[in-house]
């Protein structure tokens, strides 16, 4: 009887490796590498500093002028200045440095 219950468990265990093994390949294809571009994405926009050149999620390309905590003032052509959230900025084009003014 003894070993029967033991046989059965190594059978259950045979079952459920297909569904670890895909398990295990879905992490290490589509968890991992998305949790590695949010943290990139995340320290892009904590080292956003005046005078980088960004561009939206909506496409529109400015110069950041002020940076606050959760918004940034984007100058979009001459006299024509917008306030975004961050999470709104796409990527950074150029990065000239901050100046503390």
């Amino acid at each position: 009887m003894q070993g029967t219950t033991g046989a059965s468990g190594a059978a259950m265990l045979t079952n459920f490796l297909p569904i670890i093994l895909i398990f295990v390949i879905f992490y290490f294809m589509l968890i991992r590498p998305q949790q590695k571009k949010q943290k990139e994405y995340e320290k892009m926009l904590s080292g956003l500093n005046k005078n980088d050149e960004v561009v939206t999620n909506g496409g529109i390309h400015g110069t950041i002028l002020n940076v606050k905590d959760t918004t940034l003032t984007l100058k979009i052509d001459d006299n024509v200045k917008i306030e975004i959230n961050k999470n709104a900025i796409g990527y950074v084009k150029k990065s000239r440095g901050g100046s503390n003014d």
